[in-house]
């Protein structure tokens, strides 16, 4: 289709006699954010790095804005921006010398301003190997942002960020998609891929588990609702307390967290007790997350 602007067709990666990526398809829309999720060693850097033009396929194909980065690389220079995970940058350049360098390849004006977001305002003159590993993360994916690329590949951009950073980039990676660039990010967080990916696959030793939108993919599987209940006194933590559809409790900071399978009928039969007991309610959460789905999935897929 016309506005598919990244195709991954029954991609195959091997390493000696480890499958890396086994038989994965997607596809990722213009002006979408597209999500790969999955733990350490899914293959989600892998299919990155095929994509990049890094790692040539064993098996199946790869193609951005119709291009095989294998056989044309030069070609997707400016069409794409990439995040490495180690950018390799020489130790002495300087942060605002490698804006500079990178910008002036692709004939663009320096983004001092994407620096400055990122924390750099008082480090323009800090050499790359005086950085953090956290700081060199944040300037590749500076460097990858600078010159407006229609593609933008991520990968866990926002691991061991701060909460501030993290939020910072996730309001950038919404503002270049308003703006209608394609965004391919890897992550293991699961409550950054429900905030940000309009579709995601989820990953598990190479396979594809699952996949969706953030809304299908936790709509499948064993469907428990979690409930989470705060109250003022004690009526939840009677000895004996117990609902329908609920499949096991337990306690966690201050709330009583319920795992049912018709939430209709345990929230219904939950505020019934609290009102008999002369209790009152201070909070009440139903929720499907996608962190409950992927623990749900991974469990499933460690007993096979």
């Amino acid at each position: 289709m016309k506005d598919i602007v990244i195709e991954v067709n029954k991609l195959r990666k091997v390493y000696g006699n480890s499958v890396a990526v086994d038989n994965i398809s997607f596809d990722v829309r213009k002006g979408e954010i597209f999500a790969l999720l999955g733990p350490d060693g899914s293959g989600k850097t892998t299919i990155l790095e095929c994509l990049e033009g890094l790692r040539k396929p064993d098996g199946g194909s790869v193609k951005l804005m119709g291009i095989n980065p294998n056989y044309n690389h030069s070609n997707l220079h400016n069409l794409i921006g990439v995040q490495l995970q180690t950018p390799g940058l020489p130790a002495n350049m300087r942060v605002s010398e490698a804006m500079n360098f990178f910008c002036t390849y692709h004939n663009k004006s320096p983004r001092y301003d994407l620096l400055e977001r990122l924390g750099f305002k008082e480090k323009m003159d800090a050499q790359y190997q005086t950085l953090s590993k956290v700081q060199q993360k944040k300037l590749a994916i500076a460097l990858a942002i600078a010159h407006k690329p229609p593609i933008l590949i991520l990968d866990e951009p926002t691991t061991d960020f701060d909460v501030q950073s993290r939020v910072e980039l996730h309001n950038i990676i919404i503002e270049l998609q308003e703006k209608n660039t394609t965004i391919l990010l890897s992550t293991p967080n699961m409550a950054e891929a429900s905030k940000l990916a309009a579709h995601m696959i989820i990953l598990w030793r190479g396979k594809k588990i699952t996949a969706g939108t953030p809304l299908e993919v936790t709509a499948t599987g064993a469907r428990l609702a979690k409930i989470s209940v705060r109250v003022v006194g004690s009526s939840l933590s009677e000895p004996g307390t117990k609902f329908p559809s609920v499949t096991k409790s337990l306690l966690k900071d201050e709330y009583k967290i319920y795992y049912s399978n018709n939430p209709g009928l345990t929230v219904s039969a939950i505020i019934k007790h609290i009102s008999k007991q002369k209790d009152e309610l201070i909070d009440m959460r139903v929720e499907r997350s996608l962190e409950e789905r992927f623990m749900e999935i991974t469990d499933n897929e460690i007993k096979l």
